[in-house]
């Protein structure tokens, strides 16, 4: 049975607290520092709450009679004739006075829905719509006319509500599906806010200016037109504007008053509210004040245009100071990696709303969703929105009466399976339709050096098991904070270690003492590879990572053969606290570490607390052909063509052996698949841009070093060895003599 991950029910805050407040309508739509929530309900009460992607929102509470069409399900409602032939405001105005009376309830009851939201029943169970969903399903067209109910869909205008009632959030960066209806979904929001607003600029962005043309005139414009008269400002110009659309006067915000008033038309005020689009580019809508930006197809903007040059300047436009006076609706497929999508990737984790500053906000400002490809994929939707995840035992229909026989994950894996001979094609099916963000981001294999096929065979083993896998995140600590004694290691979820697997506890520590200088006690077990850093400052703030792998021998001690147990990919504040965490992890293994030595600060390190003899020496060379330095604190140099290409060859036949599908349905135990992802990408002629890469080719060298030792030829003079040879025959042994 497939288990989804992507909403649950939470109960973070007291049922008698939540009924009290209630009680008195105290919850406020917008962030609750207090709870740690986000009130999306404007009605002073909350019910439900979601965690979606860990951000907690509560839903409105349930309303005392909730709407059932008689086919138990979403039923887009009626609209009135009488009102449909009505196009706009002044169409009403011509209106017998005598008639309208008839349609103010109505009225009233659309501006509600629009702003507090729709509760219908879908299969016996009261389902919550936000207003601007309400507004999608009800108002919207789309290229198949009115769009379906989907669970998908519900989920995602839910967290985008958070994201408006946020005053943290500068908006949504939505990883999706193909064929997912953002497009639609954004444009309809675009319409529903712009028609409501004065004084604002809606702007719309794509992977080029053409698309960006394209949404406007084929999605925006429509959605505008075909609004009822009551929510419809007039427009200024054609009727299907190819650039801006214009709610100028003498349109006015609409309410149920307004429009039943009779004012004359030059009494009315206009909203002076535009819709447009722009061209792609790093400096789109640079200088100007949105209320919305939609950026669409943002993880296809290939060279030159680059989305994060782009989000740092448009970012400006949706604020005033610290405040945020506009929202940014992002979303987006991925490109390959090398075509736009590793921009979008580095924005989509930097929107990670577990990583905030001491104000609260992502690094990015935006909040990152991904809905998996099984909540949306066309054709496995029941008539009522839900995805068929599994095969169904039942009769399962779709929105169109089509028979569902066949869950989505087996026709999708089936899909996938069908695919695994061309690696491209696979990498291309999943960006497209994604079961996880490693899906999403997967790249070409083109131009790889590596076997993709193996690594990636290990990356969906490791995301399908995930924490079965017994990864574990953390730090390593002095027992008691005194140094060079005895180190312990403490799960943290924010820890700068992941590991999978820790010695026992016997031989946890193993240091063995020659003439004052430690070695590793455990050598025989494993060893470590480095890719470490100087300076402790970059010119740009962030720079390369210091990188610590550990792998495991083959050892007749209680260890998984070749198996990688430790990855390290960080930056603390200080280089000496990366030394410091480097040390007290090859105390605590008892293995050695073969760093490059290129930059020698850490060997220095090593050297100076005592530990050289933890420090591995360059494979390729003997004691004495190694220069002055190297004998000093040992390491091994990235200049070396040689090297280089050891080091390559040394990942090579690591994957080949001991990664992806091995045998009889067994798979390899490499688990840290940000360390995989890096084999994917990486290049030989730019090896500094591959931190992960450089330490765990390292510590597979450090591991088989005697591959790389030189085969030195030593001239010997012939001895000469006479054995006696004995007669044992008889009760005496008698020597034979020649």
């Amino acid at each position: 049975m497939y288990e989804q991950n992507l909403v649950k029910t939470i109960e973070p805050i007291k049922k008698t607290t939540i009924s009290r407040l209630n009680k008195g309508k105290k919850w406020k739509y917008g962030y609750n520092k207090e709870h740690d929530i986000i009130v999306i309900s404007k009605t002073g009460q909350i019910g439900e709450i979601l965690e979606i992607q860990n951000l907690q929102i509560a839903l409105p509470k349930v309303p005392g009679r909730v709407l059932k069409h008689e086919l138990n399900k979403w039923t887009k409602l009626e609209h009135p004739k009488e009102l449909s032939r009505l196009k706009n405001i002044f169409d009403w105005r011509n209106y017998p006075d005598e008639q309208k009376e008839q349609w103010f309830d109505y009225i009233d009851e659309e501006f509600k829905r629009r702003d507090e939201g729709f509760w219908f029943t879908n299969n016996d169970k009261p389902t919550y719509l936000t207003g601007t969903h309400y507004m999608y399903l009800q108002w919207s067209k789309i290229d198949v006319g009115a769009p379906d109910f989907r669970e998908a869909n519900r989920l995602f205008f839910i967290f985008w509500e958070a994201c408006k009632a946020d005053k943290r959030c500068y908006g949504m960066c939505y990883l999706k599906n193909r064929r997912s209806g953002f497009s639609f979904m954004s444009s309809a929001e675009t319409v529903n806010l712009a028609t409501l607003a004065s004084d604002s600029r809606y702007g719309i962005l794509s992977k080029t200016g053409a698309d960006a043309k394209k949404m406007f005139t084929d999605k925006v414009v429509p959605i505008s037109i075909n609004y009822p008269f009551f929510f419809k400002p007039i427009q200024d110009g054609m009727d299907r504007p190819k650039t801006e659309l214009a709610y100028r006067v003498p349109a006015s915000k609409f309410t149920r008053k307004k429009i039943t008033a009779n004012e004359k038309l030059e009494d009315l005020k206009g909203l002076d509210t535009t819709i447009d689009w722009k061209n792609t580019g790093d400096n789109s809508y640079d200088g100007e004040k949105l209320a919305l930006l939609v950026h669409d197809e943002s993880g296809k903007w290939e060279r030159p245009d680059n989305i994060l040059n782009n989000w740092r300047v448009t970012k400006t436009c949706l604020r005033l100071g610290s405040r945020i006076v506009g929202k940014c609706m992002m979303g987006s497929t991925s490109n390959a990696l090398d075509k736009g999508g590793d921009n979008f990737k580095k924005l989509y984790n930097a929107s990670d709303v577990t990583q905030r500053n001491r104000n609260g906000q992502t690094k990015s400002g935006l909040y990152s969703l991904f809905i998996p490809m099984e909540w949306n994929y066309e054709g496995f939707i029941d008539e009522h929105g839900i995805p068929v995840f599994d095969n169904p035992s039942d009769d399962v229909l779709g929105p169109d009466g089509e028979l569902i026989d066949i869950g989505i994950i087996e026709h999708w894996q089936n899909e996938a399976d069908g695919l695994k001979s061309d690696q491209d094609a696979l990498n291309e099916f999943y960006r497209q339709f994604p079961k996880t963000t490693e899906h999403a981001f997967r790249d070409e294999a083109l131009g790889s050096i590596f076997n993709l096929i193996k690594i990636y065979e290990q990356i969906d083993y490791n995301e399908e098991l995930g924490r079965t896998l017994g990864v574990t995140q953390g730090n390593f600590q002095w027992v008691n904070g005194i140094k060079d004694t005895q180190v312990m290691f403490y799960p943290d979820p924010k820890g700068r270690f992941k590991i999978s697997w820790t010695p026992p506890s016997h031989l946890q520590n193993k240091i063995i003492l020659k003439n004052g200088i430690k070695y590793p006690g455990n050598e025989h077990m494993g060893a470590f590879g480095c890719d470490s850093y100087d300076i402790s400052g970059t010119v740009d703030g962030i720079g390369s990572k210091g990188a610590l792998h550990g792998l495991t021998k083959f050892s007749m001690e209680d260890s998984p053969a070749n198996s990688f147990f430790l990855e390290y990919l960080s930056r603390p504040p200080t280089a000496e606290i990366f030394f410091e965490d480097m040390l007290m992890a090859i105390v605590f293994y008892g293995m050695p570490i073969l760093a490059e030595n290129n930059k020698p600060r850490l060997l220095y390190y090593l050297r100076r607390r005592g530990y050289r003899g933890f420090s591995m020496n360059r494979p390729d060379k003997v004691w004495n052909k190694l220069s002055v330095a190297e004998k000093e604190v040992g390491g091994i140099p990235n200049s070396s063509e040689d090297i280089k290409q050891a080091h390559a060859a040394a990942i090579e036949m690591y994957i080949q052996d001991h990664v992806g599908h091995l045998r009889d349905g067994e798979y390899g135990s490499m688990y840290f698949n940000v360390t995989l992802n890096d084999w994917t990408r990486f290049d030989i002629t730019k090896r500094t841009k591959f931190d992960a890469t450089i330490s765990s080719g390292l510590a597979i060298m450090a591991c088989n070093r005697h591959l790389y030792a030189p085969n030195a030829k030593i001239e010997r003079s012939p001895v000469n060895i006479n054995f006696a040879k004995y007669n044992q025959s008889g009760n005496t042994s008698r020597i034979i003599k020649n």
